[in-house]
């Protein structure tokens, strides 16, 4: 796939995490954290997968969250003692699975619990603001400061640990909340932050009736070699058969998820390593800012956030494979902990007492385990050290690339500093806290330096409905059936120009195939009508010689214009890595600007020029203009802009070793420019105003009026108006100046911008803009604003119509408004008539095959009306069409091709000459 899809990588000199030369880089690293005091052992509470049987750090386990239906229960815990003995502390728990370790409840000091009676004659205590989950009438017998409530004993729920301190006791904490449950909580140490701090204040035992595993043990009575998880049913029906089930509910979370085996994980408490990255936090913030994310959201915000609330990361993992964690230690006679750090493979070898028994051939070294656990180390006071057992986070792998890769820094320094830090990265939006964390930690450090100076978040792909991908659900697309059936260069650019970075992709297959038909095979085609009327021509772009720009046609001047303006709003665009909007304004450019303007227009005059100098202009400017865009185009699409390249360079050299020069500024012409986009939108509304009144392109129209407010506007339009009258196909474009009878302009409000902007004033500014003058829209649309009443009205608050009047019909675009004569004399409707029929005539040529240049006989059959007219054309349609004779076909049976002139049929025989 990575050669197929076109991986711009180096695939023969790839770096493998697990080679000796990597783990060195690493380990150098890790003594570089613990030589500052970073590195340390910890207790904590940590998320623990039951199939590792390790800790996650907080940065993996954000990547695996599912949703998942659990149960949460109302228990009742019997007071043993004192004023409220025989009442029950009602708790409320989602983890049932961890009432067997239960060890103590916990209240908050400042809330007001209440104790109650039901009607049912039971005696529960719960907070008073929690009382609306009760589901049976009651009586409230007291209320009571919740610091009272604390060391009132109650009776355990499972006998399955004895006790070596005073535990089922009621605790005070500040982390139980109103805001669901009871206001109660149950306490476990073994398996929660606030249970393991509270237990610490508290003197608490330890009780675990889960292992690492996430079985439960031995002694769990019935629950013994259980997932914890899958327990939870059984605890249910076990309370419930002892009377100290209240009730039961269901309800969807999303819960952590192991990202390797995606299975739940358990809160435990662990001993582990970590690295102090809250002690350097600020720094990773402030060098955070300095990074061009794409989208920037996600590093303002979704990172950003995550630095914020920044926790020291646990490195180690109990694992038999990974990158061992370099540490050695010894325990003396107090029972205290020595540490030390080893930073490289000479220093292993310097330290180690027993090296060359381990590793009697120095080559053949296997730092993992289980040979490294082999191997003792003499500590600095003379006593011997094994190594710690544990493995570290394969994330601490990823992010040491930069250096890493090159075994820095015992070799290839200058390489190193050369590319780091890098220029651009690329991953998964599930990566803001995974690669995209673990490089900017490690790399802040070790070098006090971002360690990518620009990223693009990649979104997820899912199917066209929205759906996650899945085998399951016969929803997965094979991406090698995609390539194989449409090329890698689709499907790359495809999904980079379908969605903005950072969304996720609706993945269809119909929109592959627009994209081919409606991108890819325009830009063939525009290079296949170039080498074939270059061909016809003899034209040589190597030789023969290059006609300056400025004396180039009109036309010419303004396409090298329009590539020099895209190529900068390009390199913009790419140096911002805003590839999504780089791609579109290329789309947009070969199919609006290239084919349907530039090459439309040229084609006949392409196809035979007027003069040499003409010739030469002509394919000059086509050549510059696709070889320019093909590199543009050539960084998401590799494949067929290379194929392309050097076919219409007619050289062996490689488009991804060619340049993208900056844009030259000396050939872009805004003034011009802008007067070829007026003369666009005016063809844009005319052809609108044909289509939706059936008026086809072929058949001429008499005039077309357009006003004007200004003596810009006024030349714009005169500059442009031969191209604008043969485009549009009407005889005449004349200019309004003041007020017509056949424009009258109206305004009406744009609600959505006066809503937000007037408010409650609203229906006074829809008044006053329902009672715009003709005059006054004049005056807004000159100056995109106007004062009425002291309330300022501005372009974008209204939208402009007209209204037709017998025989026109008028469209506005863009504050252009267009009025169309459709009458039609006879002069009109023959002229539309051999237009039509040349144009089957060419048709029938082009769907034949038939060579450009080929010179054929014309035969036609049908009525008089139209044959009467097609005579009197003869010399426009022979020229037109290439054309030796043209001529009814007066009796003469040919196998005709059946077609019709504006409902009239009209059977043509094209007859090549030999």
């Amino acid at each position: 796939m990575t050669e197929r899809i076109g991986y711009w990588i180096d695939l023969n000199d790839a770096y493998v995490t697990y080679h000796n030369e990597y783990i060195e880089s690493v380990w150098w690293a890790l003594k570089k954290f613990f030589e500052k005091g970073l590195i340390y052992k910890g207790f904590k509470i940590l998320p623990f997968c039951p199939v590792c049987e390790s800790p996650l750090s907080s940065h993996e386990v954000a990547q695996g969250y599912q949703d998942l239906k659990d149960p949460s229960v109302y228990v009742k815990f019997r007071i043993t003692e004192g004023e409220y003995k025989d009442s029950d502390f009602l708790v409320w728990t989602t983890t049932p699975w961890t009432l067997p370790s239960n060890a103590a409840l916990a209240v908050n000091p400042e809330v007001i619990y209440i104790q109650i009676k039901t009607e049912n004659d039971d005696i529960f205590i719960l907070a008073k603001e929690r009382a609306e989950i009760i589901t049976e009438k009651y009586e409230v017998l007291k209320e009571i400061n919740g610091k009272d409530l604390e060391h009132i004993p109650y009776q355990k729920l499972f006998d399955f640990f004895k006790e070596d301190k005073k535990a089922f006791y009621v605790t005070l904490g500040d982390f139980v909340t109103t805001e669901d449950g009871t206001g109660i909580v149950h306490i476990a140490p073994t398996y929660g932050e606030d249970d393991y701090q509270t237990g610490l204040k508290y003197d608490l035992p330890l009780f675990s009736a889960v292992g690492k595993n996430g079985l439960f043990i031995e002694k769990a009575g019935n629950f013994k070699n259980k997932n914890f998880k899958e327990a939870d049913q059984d605890i249910i029906f076990e309370l419930k058969n002892s009377g100290r089930l209240y009730k039961k509910e269901m309800f969807t979370h999303s819960y952590p998820h192991c990202w390797r085996h995606k299975v739940p994980l358990m809160y435990f408490a662990t001993d582990s390593w970590f690295i102090r990255t809250t002690e350097y936090k600020d720094k990773m913030i402030q060098l955070n800012n300095t990074i061009n994310w794409n989208p920037k959201a996600f590093g303002s915000g979704r990172f950003g956030k995550w630095l914020e609330d920044n926790k020291d990361w646990a490195i180690s993992r109990n694992r038999f494979w990974g990158t061992p964690l370099p540490i050695w230690y010894y325990t003396d006679n107090q029972g205290t902990e020595h540490y030390e750090c080893i930073g490289s493979f000479d220093e292993l070898e310097q330290r180690s007492v027993n090296y060359s028994e381990v590793y009697p051939v120095k080559s053949d070294m296997d730092i993992h385990k289980p040979y490294i656990d082999d191997i003792v180390i003499e500590s600095k006071d003379g006593i011997k050290m094994k190594r710690v057992s544990q493995v570290i986070d394969c994330w601490f792998d990823s992010g040491s690339m930069p250096f890493a890769q090159f075994h820095y820094p015992f070799e290839n320094e200058n390489l190193f500093e050369k590319n780091f830090p890098a220029d651009f990265i690329a991953e998964g939006l599930d990566q803001t806290r995974g690669w995209f964390y673990s490089l900017h930690a490690i790399n802040t450090f070790l070098f006090d330096e971002v360690a990518y100076k620009n990223l693009i978040v990649n979104g997820l792909i899912l199917d066209k409905n929205g759906k996650k991908m899945s085998k399951s659900l016969g929803n997965a697309v094979n991406p090698f059936e995609m390539i194989n059936r449409y090329g890698a260069d689709v499907l790359r650019w495809y999904l980079i120009y379908s969605s903005p970075i950072g969304n996720s992709k609706l993945f269809n297959e119909d929109d592959l195939k627009e994209l081919q038909n409606k991108f890819f095979d325009t830009l063939i085609n525009t290079v296949r009508f170039f080498i074939l009327y270059s061909n016809l021509t003899d034209f040589d772009h190597r030789n023969d010689k290059v006609t300056k720009v400025k004396d180039r046609p009109v036309i010419d001047r303004w396409i090298v214009s329009k590539v020099n303006s895209l190529k900068k709003d390009y390199l913009e665009l790419m140096d911002d890595y805003d590839i999504t909007k780089a791609s579109r304004i290329l789309f947009d450019f070969t199919n609006d600007e290239l084919s349907n303007w530039y090459i439309r227009r040229n084609r006949k005059r392409l196809r035979k020029p007027e003069n040499e100098k003409d010739r030469l202009s002509g394919y000059h400017t086509l050549h510059y203009v696709i070889v320019e865009l093909l590199k543009m185009i050539s960084p998401v699409s590799p494949f067929l802009t290379e194929k392309l390249y050097r076919t219409i360079t007619e050289s062996d050299e490689s488009i991804h070793l060619s340049f993208i020069e900056n844009a030259n500024e000396d050939y872009i012409d805004t003034k011009l420019e802008e007067e070829m986009r007026t003369a666009q939108n005016i063809v844009y509304i005319v052809r609108s105003i044909r289509v939706k009144n059936n008026l086809r392109v072929r058949q001429p129209l008499r005039q077309i009026l357009v006003p004007v407010l200004n003596e810009r506007d006024k030349e714009k339009i005169l500059k442009v108006k031969e191209i604008i009258l043969e485009e549009v196909n009407v005889k005449e474009l004349n200019l309004l100046e003041g007020n017509s009878e056949i424009i009258v302009k109206q305004a009406k409000p744009h609600f959505k911008s006066i809503g937000p902007k007037f408010g409650k004033n609203v229906k006074t500014v829809q008044k006053i803009i329902n009672g715009l003058s003709d005059k006054q829209i004049s005056e807004i649309e000159k100056n995109k604003f106007i004062n009425i009443d002291g309330v300022k009205i501005e372009f974008s608050d209204i939208e402009i119509f007209t209204e037709d009047i017998e025989g026109w019909i008028l469209d506005t675009h863009d504050s252009l408004t267009v009025a169309v004569d459709i009458k039609l004399d006879d002069e009109l409707i023959e002229e539309g008539i051999v237009r039509e029929f040349i144009n089957r005539v060419q048709n029938f040529r082009r769907n034949n095959e038939f060579n450009v240049s080929e010179k054929v006989n014309v035969y036609f059959k049908t009525d008089d009306s139209i044959t009467s007219i097609l005579k009197k054309n003869l010399k426009y349609i022979k020229a037109e069409t290439l054309s030796n004779k043209v001529e009814s076909s007066n009796g003469h049976e040919f196998d005709f091709s059946k077609t019709d002139i504006n409902g009239i049929s009209c059977d043509i025989f094209i007859q090549k000459l030999k």
